[in-house]
């Protein structure tokens, strides 16, 4: 098999794993870039950029399956449309509201937490709690489109639920959200109930998803769905990157057919 690799960073932990897994039982694993005529029987699309989405649906149009697909992954970018997907299949989501930018915001009730509305690297995520935080957070993001989320209390730690191919690895971190003096701190492991990991593999059915993450809030509360990613970094997961090439090949190989 073929398989391409869509992304900035081959050297990714989990994708470099999964590329040794595949060039270990003899098949060909290759970046793709923009531009190129490449022709394979399935690619990983780990990157989120309009341009990596571009490249993934240009395949896409060329029969070559794309893992997740560009729809899956671009709808996982916007914090609104994920929120009422999950809504409408009847997920436990945090309510969350578009907002304008920080600036914008007024009449809430502290402390609630406002999210850039678009998912990537390095976007806003943070916790207000009286109107110097706001006006601070406006000041340093002026232009940035938000949504709003109510603060739920937890414990400082988030669940963090990653699943390939209906393979759930689990473990537990440090919320963005807790206070600095909590600090950071590495993930620990953690072996999710069984409503837990049935929860998380729910969202990929209502998000099409093969590859993702899941955010619960960690406390005394229901599960609550804070955040869906599509295709996470997945570190430190034993049996992640052979799940990841299992899923490539299986979805190959269901293109020959």
């Amino acid at each position: 098999m073929r398989v391409g690799l869509i992304t900035a960073d081959p050297g990714h932990p989990v994708l470099a794993a999964t590329a040794a897994v595949l060039r270990g039982r003899g098949h060909r694993v290759e970046v793709v870039g923009p531009g190129e005529a490449w022709v394979g029987d399935v690619c990983l699309l780990k990157a989120r950029t309009d341009q990596a989405l571009a490249l993934a649906r240009e395949l896409e149009s060329r029969g070559v399956p794309v893992v997740n697909s560009a729809a899956a992954t671009e709808l996982c970018q916007d914090r609104v449309r994920m929120a009422e997907l999950a809504l409408a299949a009847g997920l436990p989501f945090a309510e969350t509201r578009s907002a304008g930018t920080p600036g914008q915001l007024v009449d809430f009730s502290y402390p609630f937490v406002v999210k850039s509305r678009h998912s990537r690297r390095g976007d806003l995520v943070a916790r207000v709690d009286d109107a110097a935080r706001l006006c601070e957070l406006a000041e340093r993001w002026p232009d940035e489109a938000v949504v709003t989320q109510p603060f739920l209390d937890g414990t400082g730690w988030d669940q963090k639920l990653w699943v390939v191919d209906g393979r759930v690895f689990a473990a537990r971190r440090r919320s963005e959200l807790a206070p600095p003096a909590v600090g950071a701190g590495p993930a620990v492991e953690w072996e999710p109930p069984a409503d837990r990991a049935a929860l998380a593999l729910r969202v990929g059915e209502a998000f099409g998803l093969d590859v993702y993450g899941v955010d619960l809030l960690d406390g005394p509360a229901e599960p609550v769905v804070v955040d869906v990613n599509a295709f996470p970094g997945i570190r430190g997961r034993a049996g992640a990157p052979e799940a990841l090439a299992d899923l490539a090949l299986r979805v190959a190989a269901g293109r020959g057919r």
